[in-house]
């Protein structure tokens, strides 16, 4: 009997995520969801996206606020635990940057200096069609609720017609329009956070001990 393999790429969009995160631990009473394992989550996705569903590999997409440093010492250090976590677990970070820029507020006349997250999406969405048109796998599946990703989407299923592209909405991210322009979607109930979480210390390859962080 032939085994069908559905390789299955996960992209996900870590500020997306980071932001459903803190609603889910508000909404828990603040049962810590933070220090996800994001790899575990995923993989327990894998009947429900079916096909023989297995991971290829895992994407994270994110960027390092240190612009937040002197008001919240210490973020970017967290962060980067974090991501020395994921790592471990073989998760691939795509770091993008945050980009200063100045706004005019029309009530009081000010000039006041706002950061924004970039290259984000565009580095979801490139690679979204990098993986496809190199055939590197059977289903691409987004963890995002952002309908900045709906033109790639669309120009993906438009250009590889035999691919599968599903969506993993995070929690209080579900979003229809996505869910009407991809082969399938699940979303991720709060509790399901609290059930994939590391351990309160996380031991990298090197033997290094990685300590959840304190205000987490």
């Amino acid at each position: 009997m032939v085994t069908t393999m559905n390789r299955t790429i996960f992209l996900v969009d870590g500020f997306n995520l980071y932001h459903s995160l803190r609603a889910a631990s508000e909404d828990l009473n603040g049962v810590t969801t933070k220090w996800l394992d994001l790899a575990g989550l995923l993989r327990s996705y894998l009947p429900s996206i079916g096909g023989g569903a297995k991971v290829e590999r895992i994407y994270y997409f994110s960027a390092l606020a240190t612009h937040l440093e002197q008001r919240q010492p210490g973020v970017t250090v967290r962060h980067r635990a974090y991501l020395d976590c994921l790592q471990s677990t073989g998760i691939v970070p795509v770091m993008g940057r945050f980009k200063s820029k100045q706004v005019h507020c029309r009530t009081c006349r000010r000039q006041s200096e706002h950061f924004e997250e970039k290259e984000t999406d565009v580095a979801i969405s490139t690679k979204l069609l990098e993986v496809l048109h190199l055939n590197a796998a059977d289903t691409v599946v987004l963890v995002t609720g952002d309908t900045d990703l709906a033109p790639a989407v669309r120009t993906a299923r438009t250009l590889f017609p035999t691919k599968r592209i599903w969506f993993i909405f995070p929690y209080r991210r579900k979003n229809k329009e996505l869910a009407q322009i991809a082969d399938g979607n699940c979303y991720i109930r709060k509790e399901r956070y609290a059930q994939h979480q590391f351990p309160p210390a996380v031991t990298l390859a090197t033997g290094r001990a990685v300590a959840k962080p304190a205000t987490w």
